[in-house]
Parts: C-alpha cells; sequence; structure tokens
C-alpha cells in the first residue's frame, strides 16, 4: 500500500486554517452570475494556458481564450492540440464530478488519453509506458541532462492502483482535500506513468480531487498560474531526487510549497469575489443573484458556446423538453439571455 510521509507543521495548518475561511466567504459571497461566468472562463483560461506552457506551449493566454471561444488561430497544430485538450480534460472532470464517479484507474487512464489525444500514438494514449522514463534537461551546446529516472515500467500499474487506493482510503480517513491533491500530483510526477503528459496528467487529476471534495471554490481558481509563474521554484519544489527507487520520500517541504500556493490563489480568489459582491446591485436584478443550479449550468454552456436552443437544454441537464423551456424562460425574463429566431430553430444567447 501506498503510504506518504509528510508532517503537518504549524505553517501548513495555519494555511489550511485560512483556506477554509475563505471558502466560507467565497461560498457565501453574493454576485451576479455574469460575473461569476466571466471569473470562471478567465480560470478556465488561466489553468489551461499556465498548465500547458509549462511543459513548453507557446500560446499566449489570448490564443487560448480563443480557442475556448472556438475561433480559429494561427499558430503550431501541435500547440493548438495541446491546449484544446486540456479544455476537453477540464470538461471531462466536471463530468466526473457531476457523475459522482470515484476516482479509479479508467479515470486516469481516460485524462491521459485526452491530454495526449493527437500528440501522442494511440498505442500510448491513455496507456501505461512499455519501457524506462527519464527527465532530461536541455543544455545550449552540452549533452542532456539526465535529472531523473522512474521506477521500472512493469512496476507502474501496480504503483498507480497504491496511488488510487490510498485516494480513496484518505477520504474515509478525512485527509484535507488539499494535502490530498499536493500528495496525488507530486507521486504521479514520481511514477511517471506515461511515456509523456504526466506534469499535466498530474496537475488535472489534483484538480479533479479539490472538484470532487468540495474545493472547487466556484471553480474560480488557477492553481497552475502560481507554478507558471516562478517555474524553476515548481521544479525545485516537486524535484524528488535523481530516480525513484532512491527518491526523498518526505513530502512536507514540497507540501508547503503547494499549500502555500494554493493559499496566494485562494486569497486572490477571495479579493475579486469580495471586490464584486461589495458593489451596489441594481433593485431591479437583484433576483438573479440566486439562480438554480440547472439555470447556472445552462449559463455556463451559454458562455462557452454562445447559443444554445432547447434540445442543448434537455442535453445537458438531461430534463424534459418543458422543464428545459422554464429554465430558458426564467433566464429570459430575469433579462440574461434573449431569443433569436422563431420556431423549431430559434435559440437563445446572452444579452
Amino acid at each position: 500500500m501506498f503510504n506518504p510521509k509528510y508532517k503537518l507543521t504549524n505553517s501548513i495548518v495555519q494555511m489550511l486554517t485560512d483556506i477554509a475561511e475563505s471558502k466560507a466567504v467565497i461560498e457565501r459571497a453574493k454576485i451576479l452570475p455574469q460575473q461569476e461566468l466571466k471569473l470562471r472562463r478567465q480560470a478556465l483560461v488561466r489553468i489551461t494556458h499556465s498548465s500547458t506552457a509549462i511543459e513548453g506551449n507557446r500560446l499566449n493566454i489570448n490564443e487560448v481564450g480563443a480557442l475556448l471561444a472556438r475561433k480559429k488561430i494561427d499558430a503550431p497544430q501541435r500547440d493548438i492540440y495541446e491546449v484544446q485538450n486540456y479544455l476537453k480534460v477540464l470538461k471531462y472532470i466536471e463530468r466526473i464530478v457531476k457523475a459522482k464517479q470515484s476516482i479509479k484507474e479508467r479515470v486516469l487512464l481516460n485524462i491521459h488519453k485526452l491530454v495526449t489525444n493527437k500528440t501522442l500514438s494511440k498505442e500510448q494514449c491513455g496507456r501505461y509506458r512499455k519501457s524506462l522514463v527519464f527527465v532530461v534537461r536541455r543544455r545550449q551546446g552540452f549533452p542532456d541532462e539526465v535529472v531523473y529516472t522512474g521506477p521500472e515500467a512493469k512496476k507502474v500499474p501496480e504503483l498507480c492502483k497504491n496511488l488510487l487506493d490510498w485516494i480513496t482510503e484518505s477520504e474515509k480517513k478525512g485527509i484535507n482535500p488539499i494535502i490530498v491533491a499536493g500528495v496525488v500530483h507530486q507521486e504521479i510526477a514520481a511514477i511517471h506513468p506515461f511515456s509523456d503528459g504526466n506534469g499535466r496528467t498530474a496537475r488535472a487529476l489534483a484538480t479533479l480531487i479539490l472538484y470532487k471534495r468540495g474545493y472547487d471554490f466556484r471553480r474560480l481558481f488557477a492553481l497552475e498560474d502560481y507554478y507558471n509563474h516562478d517555474r524553476q521554484s515548481y521544479y525545485k519544489a516537486i524535484n524528488i531526487g535523481e530516480n525513484y527507487k532512491k527518491r526523498r520520500t518526505d513530502l512536507t517541504s514540497w507540501l508547503e510549497y503547494f499549500v502555500k500556493g494554493f493559499k496566494e490563489e485562494i486569497d486572490n480568489v477571495r479579493g475579486m469575489v469580495a471586490a464584486l459582491s461589495g458593489r451596489k446591485i441594481n433593485k431591479n436584478i437583484k433576483s438573479q443573484i440566486f439562480l438554480t443550479k440547472e439555470q447556472m449550468e445552462v449559463l455556463d454552456f451559454l458562455g462557452q458556446i454562445g447559443k444554445i436552443s432547447v434540445k442543448d437544454v434537455i442535453d445537458i441537464l438531461k430534463c424534459p423538453k418543458r422543464t428545459a423551456q422554464l429554465h430558458l424562460q426564467k433566464l429570459k425574463k430575469l433579462g440574461m439571455i434573449k431569443q433569436v429566431g422563431k420556431g423549431p430553430s430559434s435559440a437563445y444567447i446572452m444579452k
């Protein structure tokens, strides 16, 4: 069984306490749905941009935003695929959370398959590596330097199974979700289960754990920004030694870094939310604050696609046609969307 070693230092405990306080503030904050959706889309773009940029993707944040809006951009195809793939991973994570699925091997492999679609061969996408893997440092004018050697390929399935079992056990034991996400992030990086895409898979799996255990903070945060802002500090913190056999097993220093970054990002989110909730709200639109979860899902979809029909709502919410129509009429009455077209071809857009 996987049994991570770490200490909950005073600083880690204090930061977790501060994060819990911010969590309560963020969840209670009353902000307009349009504002929340805007922040959520910005977080989606920041997560995707930073997680792919860490691995060398050259698209800037505006180009990532354009791809989210399904616009065409002039950029290397591989970079486009990597960003599109990560956006799909984040949508997959939302589906897993909504369906209340357990984090099993199939989920891990599906995440990797989505991360590496069209950038790895089909034989490698969503499958454990079949050979030894090395992490190398490129040095201009000098030979590449091997900085880390992963465990033997034959050990990877068992190591991953043990980690996934621990994730389940950690919930039963009530281990703080932030600690669990940090441990899993580090361990996936250490096992290096795949021939490529390990970093993105590790970060996506950590995000899934946080979302699944109620630490999504309204999906307004992008922890990856913290890593991307100072990549050298990220690489230094996650470094576990020269190889898996002789790796550094005490994860305390990594968790100090991970929790500190999480706190900084959540502090930023708290500040943004506080600024918005503190503004005076027009009395005519005050009722917009309290939309149902289903109506927020409709707006979320509309914000990403730009147009929505009754059939789309039926598919998204898995509800009867009449219920879908009522949701759209409520949003229309609140002045948040408007109808375009008539009859069977009618649809709705943001107002």
